[in-house]
C-alpha cells in the first residue's frame, strides 16, 4: 500500500508519521512518500520520519520528493495538508478583517475566504493529477477550509472526503472525564466544518451528555472558551469555532490586543524546525503538540484504512462529505460534517434527528455562504468576492462587505490569477 501526503514539508507531519507508525495493524503501509516544493524541509521532515519508522519497528518505506507527478504515481491514497502561501498568508488572513471591525480568522470570515480563494484551484490541479497518475486513490482532505475544499472536490467528481480533528478531540476529552476508553464513547456531532454542536455523547449506547454537562460544565465551557450558562442553555457542546459567531465582537476586541496565531504558530515551526534537525530525534516532541492538529494522526489513519477497505463492516467516522438529504433544509450538494458509514464505495451520512432553527438556522446561512466562496473560487470577480461576504453572517454589511473584498484582493493578488 503506497500513501502520499501532498505538504508533506509541513512541521506537523512528524505528528501523521507517529499515527502511521504506532497503527500499522490497522493501515499496513509499505511507502509513505512525502510531497512538497519547500526542499529543505521536506529533507529535515523526511529523515525525521524514517527515524521514527525505525524507532518503532515498522518495516514500510518512506520518501520525499518535490516531484508531485512522480510522487503520486501509483498511490493507494492521497492525503492533502497544504497550505497556499504559508503561515504569512495566514497572518494576513488573521489580522486585515480586524482592520475592518471583523474578526480575523483562518478558516471563517473574510479571512477563511481569502484561504478558500487561494486553496481551490491550487487544491483542484493536485486531484486532477491525482486522477491521472494513481485514478483508483482516494483523497483524503485535511487542508482548510475543509468544508469548500472538499466540496470543490466533490463537485468536479473526485474520490474525496473531508476530514477534521474537531470531533476526535472532543471524543478524546469526554472519554477522559468519563473515565472509559475513547473507543465506547460515540458522538452526535452535527452541522459544518468549523461550525458543529456535540447533541449527544453516547457510552455503550446510553447518552450521557446530560451527565457530562451537569459535572463537568465548567471545564467544558473553558475548553471551547464560552460561557457555562450558554452550554446549560443550548444542552450541547459547541465546537470552539462557535465562539466567532455567539461572541464576534469580543473575539474581535481580544484579538486586537495579542499577537495573532499565525505568528505563534510561526515561532514554534522555528523552533520545532530546530530539533527535526537533530539527527538523533527519533519521536514527535512534545512541542509540536502546541502546534495544533491534535489526535489529526489517528483520525486519519482510521479513514484511510476504512477507504482502503481495511477497516470493518459498518464502520462510522465523523467526516465531510455530501449531504445528500440527510439535512433536508440544504441542498444534496452540500457538504455537512457528520457520523458517516465509510467503506471503499466511500462515506454515507448516517440519518440524523432533526436540527433546531436555533443551529438549522446558522447552518443554512453558512452552506450559502460557501457556495458563493466556492463559485468566487472557481470562477473569480470582485462581485463575487464581494457577495460571499455579504452573505457570511460574520459580514452581512455593505460597508464590511465592500471594503474587505478590496482588502482581500489586495493582500492576496499574487495568488489570485484574475485579479
Amino acid at each position: 500500500m503506497k500513501i502520499a501526503v501532498v505538504g508533506g514539508g509541513s512541521t506537523y507531519t512528524p505528528e501523521l508519521i507517529d499515527g502511521f507508525a504506532r497503527l500499522r495493524d490497522a493501515l499496513p503501509v509499505a511507502e509513505l512518500v512525502l510531497i512538497d516544493p519547500a526542499a529543505e524541509r521536506l529533507e529535515l521532515i523526511g529523515a525525521l520520519a524514517r527515524r521514527i519508522f525505525a524507532r518503532q519497528g515498522h518495516p514500510g518505506r518512506i520518501t520525499w520528493t518535490a516531484d508531485l507527478d512522480a510522487g503520486l504515481d501509483g498511490a493507494d491514497a492521497v492525503l492533502l495538508q497544504l497550505r497556499v502561501g504559508g503561515q504569512a498568508a495566514r497572518n494576513q488572513d488573521e489580522t486585515w478583517p480586524l482592520e475592518c471591525g471583523c474578526v480575523g480568522q483562518e478558516t471563517t470570515g473574510a479571512g477563511g475566504l481569502a484561504k478558500a480563494l487561494r486553496t481551490v484551484p491550487v487544491v483542484l490541479d493536485i486531484a486532477e493529477r491525482v486522477r491521472r497518475r494513481c485514478p483508483d486513490a482516494w483523497i483524503v482532505d485535511f487542508t482548510n477550509p475543509v468544508g469548500i475544499v472538499t466540496r470543490a472536490l466533490l463537485s468536479h467528481g473526485h474520490k474525496a472526503v473531508g476530514l477534521c480533528n474537531v470531533a476526535i478531540g472532543f471524543q478524546r476529552k469526554f472519554a477522559k472525564l468519563l473515565g472509559v476508553a475513547p473507543e465506547r464513547v460515540e458522538l452526535e456531532h452535527i452541522g459544518l466544518n468549523h461550525l458543529t454542536w456535540e447533541r449527544a455523547v453516547r457510552v455503550d449506547g446510553t447518552d450521557v451528555l446530560p451527565t457530562l454537562l451537569a459535572r463537568h460544565g465548567d471545564a467544558l465551557a473553558d475548553d471551547v472558551r464560552m460561557p457555562r450558562a450558554l452550554l446549560d442553555h443550548l444542552g450541547v457542546v459547541p465546537s470552539y469555532y462557535l465562539r466567532y459567531y455567539y461572541q464576534h465582537d469580543a473575539v474581535v476586541k481580544e484579538l486586537r490586543t495579542k499577537p495573532s496565531r499565525a505568528a505563534e504558530v510561526a515561532a514554534i515551526e522555528r523552533q520545532l524546525l530546530d530539533l527535526y534537525a537533530d539527527p538523533h530525534l527519533a519521536e514527535k516532541p512534545e512541542l509540536l503538540s502546541r502546534r495544533g492538529g491534535a489526535y489529526y494522526s489517528e483520525a486519519a489513519v482510521a479513514l484511510t484504512s476504512s477507504l482502503l477497505g481495511g477497516g470493518t463492516a459498518g464502520d462510522v467516522q465523523i467526516v465531510n462529505t455530501l449531504n445528500h438529504g440527510t439535512l433536508p433544509f440544504l441542498p444534496d450538494d452540500a457538504v455537512i460534517e457528520v457520523p458517516a458509514a465509510v467503506d471503499s464505495r466511500g462515506a454515507s451520512p448516517l440519518p440524523l434527528r432533526p436540527l433546531a432553527p436555533l443551529f438549522a438556522g446558522l447552518v443554512a446561512n453558512v452552506t450559502a455562504y460557501e457556495h458563493l466562496a466556492l463559485e468566487a473560487a472557481l470562477k473569480g470577480g470582485r462581485d463575487r468576492v464581494f457577495s460571499a461576504l455579504l452573505a457570511h453572517p460574520l459580514i452581512g454589511q455593505i460597508d464590511y462587505a465592500d471594503r474587505l473584498a478590496d482588502e482581500l484582493i489586495a493582500h492576496n493578488r499574487e495568488h489570485l490569477t484574475w485579479a
